[in-house]
């Protein structure tokens, strides 16, 4: 009962994070169609700037939390505002945009590296003390970071389903010309997009970097399992997305505890293949039927 205890612990703070990284990949290809490549170095760009908020600005904790989000969102909106915008109505955008974004993801990480260079930092937005549930002791850490993902995912998940701006992304998501026919300011749906999904990422990077190390390449991992178990769910279902993170997350524990840390990895990529296998349009997606 420990050992599953344990899983149950590394697998919700893994699947929190991953969840918060996820989200954002689902709202882009659902709103626009889009893999953001640079969603991994946005995560570590989040991590930095708390860092710096906190160390060399001397910022309290929530204080470096909100810049950090703050800092996210105006990333995701330069990248709109910069890129996406001007490649949205060329005929291989989603390719170019990869391209892009590949490009920028490039350009943001070797600019952390010559800032703060690669000498690995530790976060200090951290939390001492721990709790015990039988002979396991749970840091008061993990407890902070599931909580406050959830905390941001029931925000999120309100402000989709519950406000004029998430009901415009939504329809923008289900039809785009549509969306524009009947008033909705697309251009600026888009925009918002991409600020919530940098600022998803931000978070997501000052929980990771909380529990790990910050260094340029911290987004690396996180963003690849992200992008897995946005294809195991189905791209654009951002419900499902969440229960794929959380779910893949306790999978990836339960591997390493019973055969290594290395085989983890391995085994997300196997789950992908059968579930690619079996739903092509993932887990939890829907067949699309196109007119040629």
């Amino acid at each position: 009962m420990d050992v599953v205890i344990q899983i149950l612990v590394t697998g919700a703070t893994l699947g929190a994070m991953y969840a918060l990284a996820t989200i954002g990949l689902s709202l882009l290809w659902g709103s626009l169609g889009m893999l953001n490549m640079a969603h991994g170095a946005m995560l570590t760009f989040g991590g930095y700037i708390a860092f710096t908020a906190m160390v060399d600005l001397g910022l309290p904790m929530p204080a470096a939390l909100v810049l950090a989000l703050a800092a996210g969102a105006v990333f995701g909106l330069l990248i709109y505002y910069l890129v996406v915008r001007h490649m949205l109505r060329s005929a291989a955008f989603e390719t170019n945009v990869i391209i892009a974004t590949v490009g920028l993801a490039i350009a943001l990480e070797n600019s952390i590296l010559q800032v703060y260079g690669g000498q690995p930092f530790g976060q200090p937005l951290s939390v001492s003390g721990s709790f015990s549930i039988g002979s396991v002791n749970v840091p008061f850490q993990n407890l902070l970071i599931v909580v406050l993902a959830v905390v941001l995912m029931s925000l999120v998940a309100w402000l989709l389903k519950g406000t004029r701006m998430g009901r415009a992304i939504r329809a923008v998501s289900q039809s785009r010309e549509a969306a524009l026919l009947m008033g909705v300011p697309v251009d600026r749906v888009f925009a918002q997009v991409l600020a919530l999904a940098g600022l998803l990422a931000a978070f997501s990077g000052v929980l990771l970097s909380s529990i790990t190390m910050l260094s340029p390449t911290l987004g690396a991992d996180p963003m690849l399992k992200a992008f897995i178990m946005c294809v195991v769910a189905g791209l654009g279902n951002i419900p499902g997305s969440i229960i794929a993170a959380f779910a893949l997350a306790v999978l990836e524990a339960s591997v390493q505890y019973l055969a290594g840390a290395r085989w983890g990895f391995p085994a997300l990529l196997g789950i992908v293949i059968v579930a690619l296998i079996w739903r092509p349009y993932g887990v939890f997606g829907r067949v699309q039927v196109r007119r040629l």
